[in-house]
């Protein structure tokens, strides 16, 4: 098992900022990495996410709905072929900052018998956490 995480602070409330989150047609018009997503933030239900790592080429997954508590978290579950191999769970919590807004603390965890042998592509996703982290935080910002 692996994990990476970024955090950032948001000068906005929760609502504010899950209102952008939780806009997967929005995703186009500030997500960097995040370029394209489709479907329902429901438990159970299956996105369509097309990411586009910087250092990488572009991947298309279809993870499927763990949690999606408005204002509170976002979080689904990936698998590369089948579950085992290599899993993603990616989350997105949000909690009050000290200093007022939001903190958002987006994260994964790796699991399955690849995981030991992509050390070098999961540390380099924690740049593309903190790209993302840092358009949520312009987009947010400037609409409120």
């Amino acid at each position: 098992m692996k994990t990476i995480s970024a955090s950032i602070d948001i000068d906005a409330p929760a609502t504010a900022v899950w209102e952008v989150l939780s806009d997967l047609s929005g995703y186009p018009a500030w997500n960097p990495f995040i370029r394209e997503a489709a479907g329902t933030l429901t438990v159970g239900e299956k996105l369509t996410l097309r990411m586009f790592p910087a250092d990488d080429r572009p991947m298309t997954f279809t993870p499927r709905v763990l949690a999606a508590t408005p204002g509170e978290e976002l979080r689904w579950v990936g698998h590369l072929v089948l579950p085992r191999i290599f899993d993603g769970e990616h989350s997105f919590v949000l909690s009050a900052a000290p200093e007022g807004g939001t903190r958002v603390v987006q994260s994964e965890v790796f699991r399955g018998v690849l995981v030991p042998f992509t050390g070098k592509l999961i540390e380099g996703t924690r740049g593309d956490f903190e790209r993302l982290n840092e358009a949520l935080k312009k987009r947010v910002e400037q609409q409120d």
